[in-house]
């Protein structure tokens, strides 16, 4: 008996390792700051250092060593010409003659010596489209088409490559899209010397109007005599300056592009995650490819970049910031995609390969995941399954383990599951209402410019929420007869099985980003398999170790991925204006990523001794961060480097009564803000303090009396700002509205013909009045077809030729009376590239602004007519 006893006892009592590790049934209280730090150590060494990693860009002096690659110091220098021109705006003399003379001297020079067939056009359109609810109208806009052809060949089915030259006004337009024209003419420079074959024509497209948006690539596709021809496309642009581009949207219905974009792709970085934010407008950007896909029903491929988006749009996206190992990154990956999708066997017949929707993603940079989206349903399907199968079994044999009935432990998991449903509720409400509070105080993006503070705000305080309310459970049960361990095993299993229930829900529902759900299912069973085997799962401790090693896998890819996520958005909250509150959706996103990257984490802080303390140590962190957020640290902006931006428009606006009449007239600065801190200029800017919202006039003058610029800008246009200042100096070419006839159609129609001119940039806004109704006119005619809302929004511009608009509009007046008025038009004239017009008090007045900002100025008018 006695010898039998010290046996029991030995196996009872722990072992050295064991002992410095466990006591009791738990980890000992100080292994927790371990325990945080292996994860931390984890995002930092592997995570993070794969999102940024680039490839070692070759030099000229490589070419010797490296036939038939992309160099990417001479991208860096065609970057750097075509840069040092200035900026590019659609109508300047920069982007219709020295960007078209640079990019053409360039192709005669690639043309000369290629064993290929090359041909260069010089397209100018006019047309126009729907954008959104505005009618985008252009007139002699330019593009520049290359075709590079095998010797002879007679294919009629080419690849288009598209990228564009222009850029939006005072922006150097280097990230966006500078270095996608680059990395194109170094492709097609290797190319037209290489000896392998293409077996299909490659159109490369360097679009000079997308800044207009989207009016080049419009041109292209419904004018061009190359168009017809073009069965594939890969689109290129930017939201930042660097980085890797991303593959975003692939297809649509097309897999067959994937499938080639796999075997090609150097270093892959693609997400179908990234396709469903983009096609909800969840990113603030839209891309030629939405014009290829919808105006010419060309599938494809789109990629960006969208690291250090900061510089998007301001003057300081310049060539210099633009890493080289960015062009090799994107050169390398674009050179072989080209050849392979151009030499495919599916682009000869694309229609018979449209076969439904896919899901892909990348693994840290090192290979590419893709799969069908019918091979996406089984796989979810089956996982979940398998995961909540194999978590009911792993229940069954907690009550054979523990003795317990299977009644009483199935009446514990359905407690469980309550209270981690409970936990999930309590996180996300914290960060929401942190989120709420900081805005009240004026501390919003606080993390702008150190998006560690992320962490400490919000990602702490779900994992607070997370994990207060099981330990509050386990604290008032703690006389259950169950090992705590078992009950944390629990939590887990119905973790899991809640995971499986959502990832059934959300493939139902047609949501192919569901796949992180499942691998998360995925990992922690094959973790929990393990443990069953080796009856570890029988253990108080020691059962975390399988569980941890098979967490690690999902943590660093799902760690990957967000922080590509933060990456890309954190910069658009400069530029989301005034009406999000943007530490409101990083709060929701913080808990959309907690929950995936943590939800099997989080709850083994139970396993510890003191894990009430621990779990509320997380809010003292949240609470050191929120000071932090108050002192110096957390202001959000960075001279040059994290910007805040504004438009500022120096206006003259003239209103006019029916009689022709000059009611009112007045002239100031029309400001634009584009994110939610305008306060913070308020007392720093000559007369800021004198500004008024300009919603008062919208109630009272068509369009709020504003020149607005485009669709964003007539969305938040009682956001703007008024400050009254001395007249600006305008252009000879005044936006001025002739009226050539009025014709009466009909007792109850009567028709107008008019005569628009003015500056290359102008909007047109046209109401009705007195009861009359819009019938036909000469613009597009879906805004009519589609029961638009008037006032109906015309954005014209204009390149090389700046001949008047002749239009008409034909009203009705179902009772006949014409004595009244009929229509009042809007004028909005907008000189975007004349710096000569730049006034002393309009310069002095944005030198006013502090060094932090990015202001975005021209000259503007606005005038309306009644008729």
């Amino acid at each position: 008996m006695s010898s039998e006893t010290e046996e029991k006892r030995s196996k009872a009592q722990p072992n050295g390792c064991e002992r410095a590790f466990v006591r009791g049934n738990k980890i000992k209280w100080f292994w927790a700051p371990a325990f945080f730090g292996f994860w931390l150590l984890l995002y930092v060494t592997i995570s993070i250092p794969a999102c940024h990693r680039l490839p070692r860009p070759l030099t000229i002096q490589d070419e010797a060593t490296h036939p038939d690659q992309f160099i990417a110091e001479r991208a860096e220098k065609n970057l750097r010409e075509l840069v040092s021109l200035g900026p590019r705006v659609v109508g300047s003399r920069q982007n219709e003659m020295a960007a078209l003379k640079m990019l053409s001297q360039k192709m005669q020079k690639i043309r000369s010596g290629t064993a290929n067939d090359i041909e260069v056009d010089v397209q100018v359109a006019s047309g126009s489209y729907v954008h959104w609810s505005m009618v985008n109208m252009y007139q002699s806009i330019q593009n520049i088409v290359v075709k590079i052809s095998p010797k002879n060949s007679n294919s009629t089915t080419y690849l288009l490559v598209n990228s564009h030259y222009d850029s939006v006004p005072a922006g150097p337009g280097a990230g966006d899209d500078g270095s996608m024209v680059a990395t194109m003419m170094e492709v097609l420079r290797v190319l037209a010397k290489s000896d392998k074959p293409l077996k299909n024509p490659v159109v490369f497209l360097f679009n000079g109007a997308e800044e207009n948006p989207l009016q080049a690539s419009h041109a292209f596709i419904t004018q061009h005599k190359w168009a017809k021809y073009c069965k594939a496309l890969i689109n290129l642009d930017s939201c930042g300056n660097g980085g890797r581009e991303i593959l975003f949207q692939s297809g649509p219905n097309h897999p067959w592009l994937m499938k080639n974009y796999r075997r090609a792709i150097k270093h892959p970085y693609a997400s179908t995650m990234g396709e469903e934010l983009f096609q909800h407008n969840f990113i603030p950007s839209d891309t030629d490819f939405r014009i290829f896909r919808d105006h010419g029903s060309v599938p494809g491929l789109d990629m960006a970049y969208t690291y250090n988006g900061f510089v998007y749009h301001t003057r300081h996206d310049t060539a210099e910031i633009f890493p080289r190992g960015s062009f090799q990154h994107t050169g390398d990956n674009l050179l072989a995609l080209v050849r392979q999708i151009a030499n495919s066997p599916e682009i000869e017949n694309s229609a018979k390969y449209a076969k439904g929707h896919t899901i892909y993603f990348d693994v840290m940079g090192w290979f590419l995941v893709f799969y069908t989206e019918t091979e996406g349903v089984i796989l979810n399907v089956i996982v979940s399954l398998v995961s909540i199968g194999i978590c009911g079994y792993a229940i069954k044999l907690i009550s054979v383990n523990s003795g317990i009935k299977l009644e009483k432990i199935l009446r514990k998991v359905g407690h469980t599951l309550l209270v981690q449903i409970l936990s999930v509720v309590v996180g996300a409400v914290l960060p929401v209402l942190l989120g709420l509070f900081m805005d009240a105080v004026h501390l919003p993006l606080s993390w702008f410019s150190n998006s560690w503070l992320i962490l400490g705000l919000y990602f702490t305080t779900f994992f607070f929420g997370l994990a207060i309310v099981p330990a509050l459970y386990f604290h008032w049960t703690k006389h259950d007869k169950l090992p705590i361990g078992q009950r944390i095993q629990l939590l887990l299993h119905c973790h899991c099985v809640l995971l499986s229930v959502l990832t059934l829900i959300f493939t139902i529902c047609g949501i192919r980003s569901v796949f992180v759900l499942m691998l998360s299912c995925l990992f922690y069973t094959v973790g929990l398999i393990i443990n069953i085997a080796t009856k570890l799962h029988t253990k108080d401790v020691a059962w975390v170790i399988p569980h941890i090693v098979c967490t690690v896998p999902p943590f660093v890819f799902f760690a990957y991925f967000s922080h590509g996520f933060f990456t890309t958005f954190i910069p658009m909250f400069g530029r989301f204006g005034e009406n999000l509150n943007p530490d409101l959706a990083v709060a929701v996103f913080s808990v959309a990523v907690g929950f995936l990257c943590c939800g099997f984490i989080i709850p083994v802080l139970q396993l510890f001794n003191k894990s009430k303390t621990i779990i509320c140590g997380l809010m003292g962190i949240t609470l050191l961060c929120f000071i932090i957020a108050m002192t110096p640290i957390g202001f959000p902006y960075r001279p040059q480097t994290n910007v805040q931006r504004f438009a500022v428009l120096h206006t003259k606006r003239t209103f006019h009564d029916a009689e022709n009449n000059v009611r009112r007239q007045e002239s100031g600065y029309f400001i634009m803000p584009q994110d939610r801190r305008t306060y913070t200029v308020k007392n720093a800017v000559i007369n800021m303090t004198q500004a008024q919202r300009i919603g008062s006039d919208c109630d009272k003058e068509i369009n709020c009396g504003l020149p607005l610029y485009n669709q964003r800008w007539h969305k938040t246009r009682k956001n703007s700002l008024w400050i009254p200042a001395s007249p600006p100096v305008l252009g000879e070419n005044v936006p001025t509205v002739l009226l050539l006839s009025k014709n009466t159609v009909s007792a109850t129609r009567i028709r107008y013909e008019m005569q628009l001119s003015g500056p290359n940039h102008m909007a047109l806004f046209i109401q009705p009045l007195n009861g009359a109704k819009m019938m036909d006119w000469s613009f597009h005619q879906a805004p009519l077809r589609l029961s638009f809302e008037p006032p109906y929004f015309i954005y014209f511009s204009w390149g090389v030729n700046g001949d008047p608009l002749k239009f008409w509009l034909e009203l009705e007046k179902p009772n006949g009376n014409w004595n009244s008025t009929t229509v009042e038009l809007g004028l909005g004239g907008h000189w975007t590239h004349h710096k000569e017009l730049i006034t002393p008090d309009f310069r002095k007045f944005l030198d006013s602004f502090p060094h932090y900002v990015d202001a975005t100025p021209w000259p503007a008018s606005f005038e309306s007519r009644i008729f």
